[in-house]
């Protein structure tokens, strides 16, 4: 391969690869600092620049545009699944009328994947050498195996009716999360809620109508929590959002608690997923026009019906330290909303909306 297609990796890339041995390939540089990649791209010509966002996320925006003044390259960005919402900032950013970031990465990665998405698009504007007409078949098919990735990668992480995520990422975000959140004093919720009822509009309405629900109530949770929230669909009726702390802003809440004297980072998470949570139950129960029946006047064919939905509250640390832990007593709360006659969101044993 030649210069022209090397790559620059910038960041440790231990947090980032399955197989670390990408570094022993002539065309992948690895440096640990911005300043050092600046340095390494005044020497050498790379097609690509994959840096690893952990450790980088409060300068991140401001490295990024140094890269880009220096070099053509395509950018990529390293992101574990909690570093999701910043890449995907970043890469629906502008810079110079340009992308900032052309494509992200969710680590850990591996080898050939990582190389299949590096060179399936070429995004330089410089032009091809003729060294690199050779290699514009491979491209082509490396293209076509980036596209197929990407579709795997939907298929593993989306549940397919909602178009949210599915139980296999929710579960495996929800461990990382919590693990940062060790690191960092971080906080995290979990509310799990379903649809109050449901088998009987199944039942009065058919199946079509129950997806119909399904889709509506997604798209609402979701246009409800905040960008870096996580919302999926972990089985039938049943959904969940996991409410963290974006890392951009988690040393200004941290900084705030310490000039109040109190410990807000740990006594507000609950209540800012509560607002969350009773502002989706309002949307709601104004909702039932375009739930079952688009365009109607209610649920299913005779336009008539409401929605509801019950749902259950827990916290990292107060009520689990673990991801099982955090649904169980988030399902416990749930069926405690339940048994109080539905339509309630509650916090551990602790009803919240009464």
């Amino acid at each position: 391969m030649n210069q022209v297609e090397k790559i620059l990796l910038v960041g440790d890339i231990g947090k980032a690869f399955l197989d670390k041995t990408i570094i022993e390939r002539t065309y992948c540089d690895n440096v640990e600092t911005i300043s050092e990649a600046i340095e390494a791209i005044r020497n050498n010509s790379y097609s690509a620049i994959a840096i690893v966002i952990s450790g980088l996320q409060s300068k991140l925006n401001s490295s990024i545009k140094v890269l880009r003044d220096n070099s053509n390259a395509k950018i990529l960005l390293l992101a574990q699944m909690y570093e999701e919402p910043i890449a995907i900032r970043h890469v629906n950013s502008t810079y110079r009328d340009n992308p900032l970031v052309d494509d992200y990465v969710i680590c850990p990665v591996e080898k050939d994947k990582f190389l299949a998405l590096v060179f399936g698009t070429k995004t330089t504007n410089q032009d091809l050498q003729p060294a690199q007409r050779a290699s514009e078949e491979r491209r082509e098919a490396s293209d076509k195996l980036s596209a197929r990735i990407r579709h795997l990668e939907k298929l593993a992480t989306e549940d397919d009716l909602t178009g949210l995520k599915n139980r296999r990422y929710i579960m495996e975000f929800t461990r990382q999360i919590i693990e940062y959140a060790q690191k960092e004093n971080g906080r995290v919720t979990l509310l799990m809620f379903d649809i109050d009822d449901f088998k009987q509009y199944n039942d009065l309405y058919g199946h079509g109508a129950g997806d119909e629900i399904l889709k509506q109530a997604a798209k609402l949770i979701f246009r409800c929590c905040r960008p870096h929230d996580v919302v999926g669909r972990i089985g039938g009726d049943e959904f969940a959002v996991v409410f963290w702390d974006d890392p951009s802003i988690l040393k200004t809440v941290i900084e705030q608690s310490k000039k109040n004297d109190r410990r807000s980072v740990d006594s507000a998470h609950p209540h800012e997923a509560m607002i969350i949570a009773q502002r989706f139950v309002s949307e709601l129960e104004k909702a039932p026009a375009i739930i079952g029946n688009p365009g109607g006047t209610g649920l299913g064919p005779e336009g008539t019906g409401t929605l509801t939905i019950s749902g259950g509250l827990a916290s990292y640390p107060i009520d689990g330290k673990t991801v099982q832990e955090l649904f169980e007593q988030a399902d416990k709360a749930l069926l405690e909303a339940k048994r109080s006659g539905k339509n309630r969101i509650y916090l551990v044993g602790k009803p919240q909306n009464e």
